[in-house]
C-alpha cells in the first residue's frame, strides 16, 4: 500500500465524533449512518458560515474520532455549535470545519485509527441509501467518513427540492454493502457523485468507496 498523503497545515477538516460505548456499543451500520447525518446536518444548520464554503470548495476532508460515553458528553458540552445525530442506539457529533493542524485539545486527543463497532442490526435500503464498497474491508471509522463524504456530495449535487423531500421524510438513511462488481455496476445508478478516496488511511488512493441512491418519488437527484 502506498504512503498516505499528508494534510496541509492550513487545510480545513470537519471533525465528527462517534460514540463508541465501552459497555453497550451501537451497531456498525447505525454508527455509520449517525456519523453521515451528523456531518451533513452540521452544514445544514449554518451553511452561511464562510468556513463551510471554503471547506466545501476543496476536498471536504473529514476526521471521524471515537469517544466513550464520558468523553462524548464532554464534547457535547464544550462545543455549543455541535449537531447531535442519533440512529437507533448510535450517536455522532458533527462540528463545523476547523484547521487540521490546530484542532482543540479535547478533539485532538480522541483516537481516529482502529475505530470499530460490532455488526449489530443492519440498516436496510430506504428512500436514501448509502452504498459502501464492501470489498475494501474498511473499518467502521473509515466507512463512516466515506459515508459522510458520499452523503455530503449528494447534498450539494441533488438540489433543494430533493434535500427538502429528504428532510420532510425524517432524514431516512439506509446503509448497504456491495461486492466489487455490484458496487461498480450500481454506481451507474447513483444519485450523486461516486466517492474516490485520497488514500490517506487504510486503502489505496483512488479507491471508489461509497455513493448514495435516493428516490423520493419526484425524479429528484440523478436516478
Amino acid at each position: 500500500m502506498s504512503e498516505p498523503a499528508e494534510r496541509m497545515p492550513e487545510e480545513l477538516v470537519q471533525p465528527i465524533v462517534l460514540l463508541v460505548d465501552r459497555v453497550d456499543p451501537a451497531g456498525r451500520d447505525e454508527g455509520i449512518a449517525a456519523a453521515a447525518l451528523a456531518s451533513v446536518q452540521a452544514f445544514m444548520r449554518a451553511p452561511e458560515n464562510p468556513d463551510w464554503q471554503i471547506w466545501a470548495a476543496g476536498a471536504f476532508a473529514k476526521s471521524v474520532r471515537r469517544a466513550d460515553a464520558k468523553m462524548f458528553a464532554k464534547v457535547l458540552a464544550a462545543f455549543p455549535d455541535h449537531v447531535l445525530a442519533e440512529v437507533g442506539t448510535a450517536g455522532a457529533i458533527g462540528l463545523p470545519p476547523m484547521p487540521a493542524a490546530s484542532l482543540p485539545k479535547l478533539l485532538a486527543k480522541l483516537q481516529v485509527s482502529g475505530t470499530q463497532l460490532p455488526g449489530g442490526t443492519p440498516l436496510p435500503a430506504q428512500q436514501l441509501t448509502i452504498v459502501l464498497n464492501g470489498s475494501l474491508g474498511m473499518s467502521t471509522g473509515k466507512a463512516a467518513a466515506q459515508a459522510a463524504h458520499a452523503l455530503f456530495a449528494w447534498l450539494l449535487d441533488a438540489g433543494q427540492a430533493a434535500v427538502d423531500a429528504w428532510a420532510a421524510a425524517g432524514f431516512p438513511v439506509g446503509v448497504v454493502r456491495a461486492g466489487a462488481r455490484d458496487f461498480r455496476e450500481g454506481a451507474r445508478r447513483a444519485s450523486g457523485p461516486v466517492i474516490a478516496d485520497a488514500g490517506r488511511t487504510e486503502i489505496e488512493p483512488g479507491s471508489t468507496t461509497a455513493y448514495v441512491v435516493a428516490d423520493f418519488g419526484g425524479n429528484f437527484g440523478r436516478n
